[in-house]
């Protein structure tokens, strides 16, 4: 070790912003050896980590008993008896009320786009609303209806169910309306057994540990599937909101059948459903785009406009008789009472399971988005795999009282955050004002227009119109992300959700194959008398080694990089060279140039970033080998981690072929003994790592 003009004593004295701050001319020289590899391991006393199976299953077992499994399996546990009253009790009673007041509109609204009644819709602000209370780790999201969840539950009930009840005849059985002779199933029943499969399926995963499985819907996927499939909430609703019939479509190509269908039957336009759709959704958009910005500055409480929508609706369809009058179609029969428990059909299982999939998916990644954007703010933790338990377990238990899958509503719980929501208490006192609508209020709205409902839709849906403007954002900085969202959004609109779901998935698989056959390469330069090799296409100051190519790979080596790796790693060093046309310009063609070796005397692969290597990848280290050595050039290998060489360790041991080359940490290891090596004249063959 070397002192420089400053001491180390002097440095510990200055604090972290001096510190940083001290001239460029301070200089710290460090004097070692130049190692090999295998004298830094012997040295450093490198051991490869070992984790048997059977002590990994031991210390699970010990640091997990029975009481620290229920308090991370039951987390209100934890957090109810530690609830502090005179901080977080007004905060959640004001939360829960104006969550309960959207929960109304939203969730009657959100039921017609599964195809059931919209009673539905306030049973899931219930039932499922109250499980999430005591598995869930997120107290500022809302969950219950949700546009997206809706849409794609509705299109399985509408594939499935013999017939659609809309209105049942009385309330106080939902299953005795819906029941049919036979192999038939009502739509309720198609619904139940769909949230029965998503429950199930999110508890599975939960018990196999698959939280991480949502990060294989990328943003762009997320982005482009919700915008397109908003366009598909639109489009069932056109007909409640221009007041036509619209003939049954299929399920494919959906929103282009429905704009055609539009414009066949536009003479057929109610105007009078027309008008109050026009009104509804100008007097809500004000709302949110004036009056809303000026009372949050004022007030925790938001303007409910959603509620007076749907109040004054039915006020005015009482006394002015639109049905009559007008023709005007009503939500109908709104039961009280809570519904008997019914056990969903489970012969349909199998024929819903991929669908259920699919929605397992997308509800359980946008609620992990929305509650990682509420943890990120509030500085607490969620669990991914305790997520899968909360929403399964919600699942499981709504699908016996007729629910929809549940998911995490975006405006609801910005709205329940920013009017004060802490704790899980929140969503009691939601779930207990939902109560009193279903035992009493509900009546009320039976009057209530169709119409009122699809334009309380419409405008909730213009968040995820506004994600087209992410298009932009993701060509600028990643053309195959921008391509992903487009494969995704086109498919979904133009077919349908779950193929378009499915391409998406298809476009980021490959997107990150293609990431995958372009790794960054470079050939690195020494940056002055220092240590620092760098991109010499990005850095003028690093000047290349007479006679030493560095040759710098980032990324992971393996059967599907191999070629390109070796075709890079020659095109870089010049053993292989465009081939000139009319001596001005290059074809993309290559041609192998036997001087090579007159020119270059040593190649250093650089493997600081090389991630992983297998048997094919080392393979084609050792066909590179030999073809510089047959040009007589030394090959050396830099900056290789453990576990790549742990790899090479392994294959040497397997393959009569092997990869022998000597290692070493860093580049100027390598290149230090290069040119010992050349001084004394001794030709070798070398290797560096790291």
């Amino acid at each position: 070790m070397g002192n420089g003009k400053q001491t180390e004593a002097e440095r510990e004295k200055l604090n972290p912003s001096e510190w940083l701050q001290t001239p460029s001319s301070q200089q710290f020289n460090v004097i070692r050896r130049v190692y090999h590899q295998d004298v830094l391991n012997k040295d450093a006393d490198y051991q490869m980590p070992e984790k048997p199976l059977g002590q990994r299953a031991k210390k699970a077992v010990q640091s997990c008993g029975f009481g620290d499994c229920l308090l991370n399996s039951v987390p209100v546990v934890k957090w109810l008896p530690a609830y502090n009253i005179k901080r977080d009790l007004v905060g959640d009673l004001v939360a829960g009320a104006t969550t309960a007041v959207m929960h109304i509109p939203q969730g009657m609204a959100y039921a017609l786009l599964a195809e059931v009644p919209p009673i539905i819709g306030l049973y899931m602000a219930f039932f499922p609303v109250l499980l999430y209370v005591v598995f869930g780790t997120s107290p500022h999201v809302s969950m219950g209806t949700f546009a997206v969840a809706c849409l794609m539950a509705g299109k399985v009930v509408s594939e499935h169910a013999t017939h659609q009840i809309v209105y049942p005849l009385n309330g106080t059985d939902i299953a005795e309306a819906t029941l049919q002779a036979g192999p038939q199933f009502s739509a309720v029943q198609v619904l139940s057994i769909v949230t029965l499969a998503v429950g199930l399926m999110q508890v599975l995963m939960w018990v196999l540990r698959l939280g991480a499985v949502s990060t294989l819907l990328s943003e762009p996927l997320v982005s482009g599937f919700t915008t397109a499939a908003s366009l598909h909430v639109l489009a069932s609703q056109v007909k409640d909101l221009f007041g036509i019939r619209l003939p049954k479509l299929g399920s494919n190509y959906k929103v282009v059948l429905t704009v055609i269908e539009v414009f066949k039957n536009i003479s057929n336009l109610n105007w009078a459903a027309f008008v109050i759709s026009f009104l509804a959704c100008l007097i809500i958009s004000l709302n949110n785009e004036v009056l809303k910005p000026w009372v949050s500055k004022r007030s925790r409480v938001p303007v409910p406009i959603e509620l007076l929508a749907i109040v004054v609706g039915t006020l005015v369809s009482k006394y002015c008789d639109l049905k009559a009058t007008y023709g005007i179609s009503l939500v109908g029969t709104i039961p009280t009472g809570l519904p008997v428990p019914e056990v969903p059909p489970l012969q349909l299982l199998p024929e819903v399971a991929l669908d259920a999939f699919t929605i397992t998916m997308v509800t359980y990644t946008i609620s992990m988005s929305m509650s990682l954007i509420f943890a990120a703010k509030e500085k607490y933790e969620v669990d991914p795999n305790q997520e899968l338990l909360a929403l399964g377990a919600s699942n499981v238990f709504g699908a016996f009282f007729s629910c929809a899958p549940m998911c995490a509503s975006l405006s609801r719980s910005y709205i329940q955050y920013q009017a004060g929501g802490k704790t899980g208490l929140t969503s009691v006192v939601s779930s207990a004002l939902i109560l009193c609508v279903l035992l009493w209020v509900g009546p009320f709205f039976e009057l209530l227009p169709r119409c009122v409902l699809a334009s309380i839709i419409t405008v909730s849906l213009k968040g995820m119109f506004m994600q087209v403007l992410d298009l932009a954002k993701f060509w600028r900085l990643s053309k195959l992300d921008a391509v992903v969202w487009l494969a995704t959004f086109l498919t979904t609109v133009l077919i349908d959700i779950d193929i378009g779901l499915g391409a998406g998935l298809l476009a980021s698989v490959g997107a990150l194959f293609v990431r995958s056959q372009k790794p960054y390469t470079c050939l690195l330069g020494r940056v002055l008398d220092t240590d620092l090799y760098l991109d010499i296409k990005r850095y003028r100051a690093a000047e290349e080694i007479p006679g030493v190519k560095i040759f710098h790979y980032c990324g992971g080596l393996n059967f599907a990089s191999k070629n390109l790796f070796r075709a890079t790693l020659f095109r870089k060093i010049g053993y292989l060279k465009e081939v000139e046309e009319d001596n001005l310009t290059k074809s993309e063609s290559y041609e192998w140039d036997s001087t090579v070796g007159r020119r270059i005397n040593c190649v250093i692969v650089d493997a600081t970033a090389l991630s992983y290597v297998d048997a094919p990848g080392i393979k084609s280290l050792v066909s590179a080998q030999k073809e510089l050595l047959s040009s007589h050039i030394t090959v050396l290998l830099a900056g290789a981690n453990g576990p790549v060489l742990e790899m090479i360790e392994r294959y040497n041991s397997l393959e009569s072929e092997q990869l022998q080359l000597e290692t070493f940490p860093t580049v100027h290891d390598a290149v230090v003994y290069f040119k010992m090596l050349e001084a004394k004249k001794e030709p070798t063959i070398v290797v560096s790592a790291r």
